[in-house]
């Protein structure tokens, strides 16, 4: 069955609404210690629900994603008397959502939860389709399982008091999906003022035709054997550039690594399959205005095509394996690149972006 979508600004009460049709015996709050400061009392002021419910807290940022955090959340679900029966409300960013989603979707082989996304990343990519998991032996979202929320409830409300990073990694998100969908949409998307929006009806109308494009291909393919691919276009970059900060200690906002790994792609679709040098350009443009130049170095080409071998959606550790386009909306699965061609893609993307 499919999740529930809801795209409401006014989430208190779509909360208290999922609340009374599940009917649990125990409800749970799973979320960092931001937004428990910043966002759970106003929603507690406003959901009886949310004020009655036991809350999990954990650090914030992508390090608190691993083994120990999620043996700690299981520990207090014991402690609160989980059940199969009750529900599970994961209140955060893209790590809350992949950590608490895996977290309920393991504890007694899986208790119901919804998403409520905090930041713009997490409602467009994270909290959406059903990917869970945790980060392991510095890589990322090693360890998961595909488990769909029982419903995501979607808002700009929380969007107001964002950084201008946080804005940004999830506009990267949105940028991928309008690649994935048309000309039309990735216009759409390089002309919209996402750093000075003050119209958050606006937004809300946008994010909800970006999560329809990944509504789509999840639906169609949920558990990644084909079409759902497609959601890695600029990933396989992405995740070795991660990797490549975790290595080093450095701090690299996922959304910017999705932003240079989108680029690096188009590189590469336009080598292996004639995407257009002029929307590559413009996109390029639009990255590096926003999202700055890449840190790694030439120097650093192997150890980022070493992580690229750890790819999930390879078919060997030989093979490295891409979603490219031949142009936006024309979607190439399985396309795969030698050390080689990507190479030269990470010299050209570094060039596009300013190095």
């Amino acid at each position: 069955m499919s999740q529930i979508l809801v795209f409401n600004n006014e989430v208190a009460a779509a909360v208290e609404a999922i609340v009374d049709e599940a009917k649990p015996n125990g409800l749970f709050i799973i979320t960092d210690t931001n937004v428990r400061r910043e966002v759970l009392p106003s929603l507690a002021e406003q959901s009886p629900a949310v004020a009655r419910a036991c809350v999990i807290e954990c650090e914030p940022g992508d390090e608190a994603k691993n083994l120990r955090t999620l043996s700690e959340i299981w520990s207090r679900l014991v402690a609160g008397g989980c059940s199969r029966s009750s529900l599970i409300i994961n209140l955060g960013g893209g790590v809350v959502t992949d950590m608490g989603g895996f977290a309920a979707a393991t504890f007694k082989r899986g208790v119901k939860f919804i998403n409520i996304p905090t930041t713009l990343l997490a409602a467009v990519d994270a909290s959406v389709g059903g990917k869970t998991g945790i980060n392991f032996e510095g890589l990322k979202n090693e360890i998961g399982v595909f488990r769909e929320a029982v419903a995501v409830i979607i808002s700009t409300c929380f969007f107001g008091s964002l950084p201008r990073e946080e804005l940004l990694s999830g506009y990267a998100e949105m940028l991928k999906h309008g690649l994935l969908d048309s000309e039309e949409a990735v216009d759409m998307l390089l002309d919209f003022p996402i750093e000075n929006c003050d119209e958050p009806k606006e937004l809300l109308q946008l994010l909800k035709k970006s999560v329809a494009v990944k509504q789509r291909v999840v639906e169609a393919d949920p558990h990644e054997h084909g079409l759902r691919k497609a959601l890695n276009l600029g990933h396989t970059m992405a995740h070795a550039m991660e990797g490549l900060a975790l290595k080093t200690g450095s701090h690299l906002a996922h959304g910017y690594a999705v932003a240079r790994g989108l680029v690096a792609d188009l590189v590469l679709s336009h080598m292996k399959h004639g995407f257009p040098s002029e929307r590559l350009h413009s996109v390029a443009a639009f990255v590096k205005s926003r999202y700055g130049a890449p840190e790694f170095t030439c120097d650093d080409y192997d150890t980022l095509i070493q992580l690229m071998r750890h790819d999930k959606k390879n078919i060997d550790p030989e093979t490295i394996n891409f979603t490219l386009l031949a142009a936006p909306g024309d979607i190439r699965l399985d396309s795969t690149a030698t050390p080689q061609e990507i190479t030269a893609a990470l010299d050209i993307t570094r060039d596009l972006l300013g190095c």
